[in-house]
């Protein structure tokens, strides 16, 4: 084998470990990262506790020991996501850095923020929609017919259930901005797929909600409308990416 063929196999296997060496720095960081503010939660669990359950006009019941630990580990782990979100955003696009343009970098940062502030949004939606449609609807429906008793657990699984997905499914236009921007995804794709992708919100909207058309409705809809306003946010990225790439091939 030619020397110069070694050496270039050579500089490939020390870029290759060099990248996975950055890598796995990267996840280390995000993982203390995110083991601080667990702790952080952990210490301050009864305050985040009394916020979630502020607005209740009852007591939660605890059936075992096992509640206890599993509301101050659930309660610190909500603290640590929230707040990695935007530190593992953060990591990401500094291990991509390298491979992008300058005006692909000051493009591509602001997406960092807008992850952070749409999980939060997604998650304050799903709060209301909580505490503001399903779970008085449920309450209506018993209409005094049972004493109804409300474990820690259930309560905040089912919490959980319906506020996560929201603020997973909130990040949907970034993430469609994100890869417009680096030719994975296309408006004509997102459009071309409507249909199905109608049919996964609704999926989800019903996931999370009672079997009650109206309630699923209303969560459907602004799911809808989030995935046209990604539409046209894809849109617009994808409209300056070709102008950018006429004005490189004028010059």
């Amino acid at each position: 084998m030619p020397k110069e063929n070694e050496q270039h196999i050579q500089e490939k296997e020390m870029n290759m470990v060099g990248h996975l060496s950055e890598l796995r720095n990267r996840l280390i960081f995000i993982a203390v990262w995110f083991i601080l503010f667990f702790v952080l939660g952990f210490i301050y669990v009864k305050d985040i506790y009394q916020f979630f359950v502020l607005n209740l006009d009852f007591k939660l019941a605890s059936t075992s020991p096992g509640d206890i630990i599993w509301i101050y580990f659930t309660m610190s782990g909500l603290v640590g996501l929230v707040a990695t979100i935007p530190v593992l955003a953060l990591q990401i696009w500094l291990f991509v850095k390298p491979a992008l343009t300058d005006k692909e970098r000051r493009a591509s940062v602001a997406y960092i923020p807008a992850l952070f502030i749409l999980f939060i949004a997604g998650l304050v939606f799903g709060y209301l929609v909580f505490t503001k449609l399903i779970f008085p609807f449920l309450l209506d429906l018993n209409d005094g017919m049972f004493h109804i008793i409300f474990t820690v657990d259930n309560y905040f699984h089912f919490l959980f259930r319906v506020t996560i997905p929201f603020a997973i499914l909130f990040e949907i236009p970034v993430i469609s901005m994100f890869l417009t921007k680096i030719g994975i995804l296309t408006p004509a794709f997102m459009k071309k797929t409507r249909k199905y992708a109608y049919f996964v919100l609704v999926i989800v909207g019903a996931a999370v909600t009672p079997p009650d058309f109206v309630l699923q409705v209303v969560v459907a809809i602004p799911l809808i409308l989030l995935y046209e306003i990604s539409i046209i946010l894809s849109g617009v990225v994808y409209r300056k990416k070709l102008k950018l790439h006429e004005q490189f091939m004028q010059q």
